[in-house]
């Protein structure tokens, strides 16, 4: 195992904590069951995770709504996009990530994830993270793109935390935005590679590759 002797365990959310594609499989069921009068609601959230499962993302509803033939003023992207943010979702933490969360409850815990406010608090409150870290940062509460790469929400951590550089760790999954910042501030980083993720993208230059790799968070443990 890892030794981690950081003081400060900061972490991201999706594909980290849980897996994205069971809030996208939660998401397409009740769009799904909102075009029930249009559609079988199972098979609509079907076909949506099979247009994910091989690499489609902004289009899925479009190309779902193509499959079952519907159009006109029954087309209505916007509101389905509505629905599949604003649900509360049917999610459940990795098997590995309750166990690492005792392991390191001495120590300060921050969270940091992107995305649009309430559809973010709404995994938050549904994993019941809310009683289990001390300090959580939703980045779409900012107007403005202050999403990762961006810097704030880690200086934030950093300001509140009290310590040193590295004494600081953020463990994520997504090599093309997590590690910047957190690497350019000196912090250990390191990435989660767990089946099943969306995101499977390279580094786009060695500044935005994580300091370690790992497959589960079995690996780590206090130092």
């Amino acid at each position: 195992m890892i030794e981690l002797t950081a003081k400060t365990i900061v972490l991201d959310l999706d594909d980290t904590l849980y897996l994205e594609r069971d809030f996208a499989r939660s998401g397409y069921a009740a769009v799904g069951r909102s075009l029930s009068r249009l559609v079988d609601p199972e098979q609509f959230a079907t076909v949506c995770f099979e247009l994910l499962a091989i690499g489609h993302r902004g289009d899925i509803f479009d190309r779902a709504l193509d499959y079952f033939g519907i159009e006109g003023d029954e087309r209505d992207i916007p509101a389905m996009v509505r629905t599949y943010r604003g649900h509360e979702p049917d999610i459940a933490l990795c098997d590995d990530v309750p166990a690492f969360l005792e392991r390191f409850s001495a120590k300060r815990t921050a969270l940091i994830s992107d995305g649009p406010e309430a559809m973010q608090a709404a995994k938050v409150r549904a994993l019941g993270l809310e009683s289990r870290i001390d300090h959580i940062i939703l980045t779409g509460q900012w107007e403005g793109d202050f999403g990762k790469p961006h810097p704030r929400a880690f200086r934030e951590v950093a300001e509140r935390s009290g310590h040193a550089p590295e004494e600081l760790v953020y463990i994520a999954d997504n090599a093309s935005k997590d590690f910047l910042a957190p690497n350019e501030m000196g912090w250990l980083t390191i990435q989660v590679v767990r089946p099943g993720r969306v995101h499977n993208s390279s580094p786009p230059t060695p500044d935005h590759a994580a300091r370690l790799t790992l497959t589960s968070l079995k690996e780590l443990k206090p130092a």
